[in-house]
């Protein structure tokens, strides 16, 4: 691993020094200074130019929220959120302003926790080898606002055609909140297919997620129940620590949450949902991977292209983090590579579908 320098904000004594402590451990990180406050932070981030920040949200004065804005514009800088385990909205307005991903901030002194985050944080540190700096830039100019919302399209088959996919499966990881928050911003008011979405993300934050994107949109967002029903116009989210896979019962497709087994690194596995609607759908499947670290749904695209479905892969210009998609890209069974502000006009023409306001 590269040196890494890290520049720590937390109006906590206590969280500091845990922070500080946990990253020290991580081979090759140095923390090169701390903050009390926004203005410090903002200061100490101009005079020390670290490689990535750890930011809590709620500070005196000048709060996180505004001290992103300023650091995404002024310099864009890898930002990871520490934030308390619980459903918290503030996480993914963090993440739509640039932080590129969010910790749960510790809470017990000398509790197994602590080893829990430090883990997390080792991973998340690591993806700085492979993070984008121009797609995180990107990602920041072109945030979504909810008093803006876009203009609606409406999709419709072609004279004579024939839509090609039931559902569209989605796997992404860091960087994917914002970058399913814009796909779906470009869908059109009902969606002609079932979308499934496998996203790297902990238990407690996923629930809070669905229903911030079902607020957002006039299709149906929520987190998966086990046993309910796969069907057009609804977005399912796999709930943090579990696998979602869809199972054929009788005359309908349901989706299953599965415990994550040994071999799974990470829950949700996107290739544990891509290998089932693969199974299950066929070519009637579209898999679809987004930015993010390591190489899950690598399997599963290949699966899903055996099965004679359809694959799409972000592009390196707009990923955060291009480690899964060029992983998906390597199978040699994409069909179509596209920047994220193409991929859901993409998605729908590779359904068979036209777009008109």
């Amino acid at each position: 691993m590269k040196s890494v320098k890290v520049l720590v904000i937390d109006d906590s004594a206590y969280s500091r020094r845990t922070i500080i402590r946990l990253l020290e451990e991580i081979p090759g990180v140095t923390v090169v200074g701390y903050a009390m406050n926004g203005e410090e932070g903002l200061r100490k981030v101009m005079d020390l130019r670290p490689d990535l920040i750890t930011l809590d949200l709620e500070m005196p004065g000048m709060d996180g929220f505004t001290l992103l804005r300023i650091i995404m514009t002024a310099c864009p800088t890898p930002v990871i959120v520490v934030s308390s385990q619980n459903s918290d909205e503030r996480v993914f307005k963090a993440l739509e302003l640039g932080a590129v991903d969010f910790v749960a901030k510790p809470s017990r002194p000398l509790s197994d926790q602590l080893l829990d985050i430090r883990d997390e944080l080792q991973l998340k540190v690591g993806t700085l080898l492979n993070l984008n700096l121009k797609g995180l830039k990107n990602r920041t100019d072109t945030q979504l606002h909810l008093e803006n919302p876009p203009v609606r399209k409406t999709a419709r088959l072609p004279r004579g055609g024939v839509q090609k996919f039931e559902v569209v499966a989605i796997g992404s990881s860091t960087g994917g909140p914002p970058a399913l928050q814009k796909i779906l911003s470009q869908m059109p008011e009902v969606l002609p297919f079932a979308i499934l979405i496998s996203q790297h993300m902990p238990a407690g934050f996923t629930k809070t997620f669905a229903e911030r994107l079902n607020r957002m949109f006039p299709f149906e967002v929520r987190e998966a129940s086990d046993g309910e029903q796969v069907r057009p116009n609804t977005v399912l989210i796999a709930p943090g620590g579990f696998n979602m896979v869809a199972v054929q019962v009788r005359d309908q497709v349901i989706v299953r949450l599965k415990i994550p087994s040994k071999d799974d690194k990470y829950a949700p596995s996107v290739n544990a949902m891509l290998i089932s609607v693969a199974r299950v759908y066929g070519s009637r499947a579209m898999a679809v991977i987004l930015t993010g670290m390591g190489n899950d749904g690598s399997q599963g695209v290949r699966r899903v292209k055996e099965a004679g479905g359809g694959v799409l892969a972000e592009a390196e210009e707009s990923s955060v983090v291009f480690g899964m998609p060029r992983e998906a890209i390597a199978t040699g069974v994409v069909d179509i590579v596209a920047h994220l502000d193409q991929m859901a006009s993409k998605i729908l023409e590779f359904c068979g579908f036209t777009s008109s306001k």
